[in-house]
């Protein structure tokens, strides 16, 4: 039997999906799993800020094509690269265990942003890392940054930067978690909608590939992200606006914490909601009301242009 997983041709990308094929050639030893890499509009326009060219979905639509037609049986996703709405035919269904949430910080010369100089140069093309960053020091110069990894890195190290902020789990996963210098906090930086968490997308209707896969299935996981991502659809958010949202199960309670800012960092609404893991959905989108109550609806439609 042959397994074709659809993933980007980035290094990450192509680590996380390795990841996944050795876990189910592992498992199941008469599947053969082959990686089809497909490049995505994301991939392709690298000069401009993704909320500038359409948001994240850039990084997924030429996969679920893929998907939808039947040239691919499965797709590994980072979760925070998918958007809220998938299409019709297609469902997430199995989410490993996620890695590192945080966000990390890269710099050449100091250790934390405590210790960055004012005035100094941030790389992060992240409008949700940028407004944190600018409400807590607003004396800090934004750097748009994008292109893979490496050559973020490359950038801070050329001089165009002073310090660069990085996805740990994207950093471990390549096997460069030692170039960290410092993790940022959630009450510094809340983290993306899904972020260290992967996510497997499959045909809605294929029985055999979802029952093959639910070994990897975290179920602590699975909840985290269907709360964080039931707040993001209520919100109606995309890379155009600065939203986060995070969630752990502690106890038997899941926490799950929210934000929306001004692009500018000048107004930050946060708030978090606890409860029932199996109520996951409900809590995130109760989350998005008491936000939208609080003025994240003004917030969102000045930035999104509406009345």
């Amino acid at each position: 039997m042959k397994l074709r997983i659809g993933t980007r041709k980035s290094k990450l990308a192509l680590a996380q999906s390795r990841w996944v094929k050795q876990k189910i050639e592992s498992r199941h030893p008469g599947v053969d799993v082959e990686l089809v890499r497909i490049q995505t509009t994301g991939d392709k326009i690298l000069d401009s800020p993704l909320n500038a060219i359409g948001g994240k979905g850039l990084f997924v639509k030429e996969i679920e094509d893929a998907l939808i037609s039947k040239k691919v049986d499965l797709a590994v996703h980072s979760m925070k690269d998918v958007p809220a709405r998938l299409p019709d035919r297609l469902s997430l269904s199995i989410f490993p265990e996620r890695e590192d949430p945080f966000d990390a910080f890269l710099s050449v010369a100091v250790v934390d942003i405590g210790h960055l100089p004012a005035g100094a140069r941030v790389g992060t093309s992240s409008l949700r890392r940028s407004s944190q960053l600018l409400s807590i020091r607003p004396d800090l110069a934004i750097v748009p940054l994008r292109g893979n990894v490496d050559t973020r890195i490359g950038k801070m190290e050329a001089g165009e930067t002073d310090a660069i902020i990085l996805a740990a789990a994207g950093l471990n996963r390549l096997g460069i978690g030692e170039r960290i210098r410092s993790k940022i906090p959630a009450d510094v930086l809340l983290p993306a909608i899904g972020q260290g968490a992967l996510g497997l997308e499959v045909r809605s209707d294929d029985e055999a590939t979802i029952g093959m896969l639910r070994f990897l299935n975290h179920g602590p996981t699975e909840s985290a992200v269907r709360a964080e991502r039931a707040l993001l659809k209520e919100l109606e958010g995309g890379c155009q606006v600065p939203i986060a949202g995070f969630a752990r199960i502690n106890n038997g309670k899941i926490r799950l914490r929210g934000m929306v800012a001004e692009l500018d960092g000048s107004r930050i609404i946060r708030d978090e909601v606890t409860g029932d893991p199996v109520e996951a959905e409900d809590l995130g989108r109760s989350l998005a009301h008491r936000l939208i109550e609080a003025g994240a609806d003004r917030i969102l439609a000045e930035i999104y242009g509406r009345d």
